[in-house]
């Protein structure tokens, strides 16, 4: 099933978010202030390529203060953008039952974007 909801995942948007987030990495890769939050990208494009069979989670060998601060620096900086995007596109999907899976998965996009620093992806 994660094969399948995975698929049709890419057809109709996922692909599209991915290369996006792909782009956002190597912009932000140009500069050495910014290749810890290209890295984020890279891990962010990575999980909207294949969502189905996927989860983040909380490492619990964070970096600690650095971690929050750069969690505060992406928040501030664009995490509250993407994270709004997602949350427009997966109440919008959750609004037909066919769309629930694929709404629920934007909001997992939409948690690891206001705080993808001290998060790992994992299969469920």
């Amino acid at each position: 099933m994660n094969l399948l909801g995975n698929i049709i995942w890419l057809v109709f948007g996922g692909l599209a978010i991915a290369v996006e987030y792909f782009i956002g990495g190597l912009v932000l890769c140009l500069t050495i202030i910014g290749i810890p939050f290209g890295l984020q990208a890279f891990k962010m494009g990575l999980l909207a390529l294949f969502p189905f069979g996927q989860q983040t989670v909380v490492t619990e060998q964070g970096s600690g203060c650095l971690s929050t601060l750069m969690n505060i620096l992406w928040f501030f900086v664009g995490g509250i953008w993407i994270a709004l995007s997602h949350l427009f596109w997966g109440v919008l999907l959750c609004i037909t039952i066919i769309g629930i899976p694929f709404g629920r998965q934007h909001f997992k996009l939409m948690s690891l974007a206001f705080t993808p620093f001290g998060r790992d992806i994992v299969r469920a």
